[in-house]
């Protein structure tokens, strides 16, 4: 038996949670995948998976090199779709992670036409607030506002994005407008909860150095385009993206203040694990979503 089978074989199970669900998606009996974890714990020395009535569970050793077996299962992959038809062909499951309100907005309603022209692709999409481990998780990619500092990623600038304080005209002529962010403590912040993040506060720029203003407000949550219809309707302001507002603000629904405290860069990234050969999929999907970005108008809402 192959080292490759037995490999993937193990990844198969621990991800099915059972061999009779890994045998499944294999077309092959739960005795063969039974054998085929034998023989790789045999050959290694060491039991990767604890196996009783009540299901299997990985073991210490079994953790550690499920996260290594990953890797290397990308990496065959990779290697694959790099010398095929010359690392053109756009195949497989691509499996993306983005932040739920941009996800909604700016990812799903691209995806039908991004497949139309590649048929024998698969696509999975998990919009959410929390940030995912793609490799753990495993994502062929995210999608990421802000930047990203881990070594282990590689982050492709999509378009520029800063954080902005805005609200309603209507709030400013009732409230005031703040001249500095240390004026927020006056206004109603409209904000995340524990639960959505951003413990730290708003984050500004002053005399140089990177400043967090903690805030309160009477609304909070931990849904950030629930945030944004709230500030929209004037009940408070937000902290919210550029690219979020720049319809609004085009229309005069939304004005924003202390633009000169901004923190000059947030950017929208697409973000993968660093590797050796860059699947077609991922990169295709890349320069597709940066062409759509960087459209005269896409922003202001003039082109979908």
């Amino acid at each position: 038996m192959d080292r490759y089978t037995e490999i993937r074989s193990f990844a198969l199970v621990a991800e099915k949670g059972s061999f009779a669900a890994a045998a499944l998606a294999e077309n092959v009996t739960p005795v063969v995948m039974g054998r085929r974890l034998d023989a790789l714990e045999a050959r290694l020395g060491v039991r990767l998976m604890h196996r009783s009535t009540r299901g299997l569970t990985l073991t210490a050793l079994g953790e550690q090199f499920l996260d290594q077996c990953r890797q290397l299962l990308r990496d065959f992959d990779a290697a694959e779709s790099s010398i095929s038809a010359g690392r053109d062909v756009v195949r497989g499951h691509l499996v993306v992670s983005a932040p739920a309100a941009f996800g909604r907005r700016h990812v799903a309603p691209h995806a039908p036409a991004f497949k139309a022209r590649y048929e024998a692709l698969k696509l999975s999409f998990n919009f959410t607030d929390s940030v995912v481990d793609l490799v753990r998780e495993g994502y062929d990619m995210a999608i990421r506002i802000g930047e990203v500092t881990d070594p282990n990623y590689v982050a492709v600038p999509l378009f520029p994005n800063r954080r902005v304080v805005c609200g309603t005209p209507a709030y400013f002529a009732r409230h005031g407008v703040p001249q500095t962010p240390d004026d927020l403590a006056g206004h109603n912040c409209l904000a995340f909860n524990l639960q959505g993040g951003q413990q730290r506060g708003w984050s500004f720029a002053r005399d140089g150095r990177l400043i967090a203003v903690r805030v309160d407000g009477d609304l909070a949550c931990n849904d950030g385009e629930l945030l944004f219809n709230w500030v929209k309707q004037g009940l408070g302001i937000g902290w919210r993206s550029t690219w979020e507002i720049q319809a609004e603000l085009k229309r005069g629904e939304l004005v924003t203040v202390l633009d000169e405290f901004a923190v000059p860069g947030y950017p929208i990234q697409a973000v993968y694990p660093q590797q050796r050969y860059l699947p077609a999929k991922v990169r295709h999907f890349i320069d597709y979503l940066k062409g759509i970005y960087n459209s005269p108008g896409y922003w202001e809402g003039e082109r979908g």
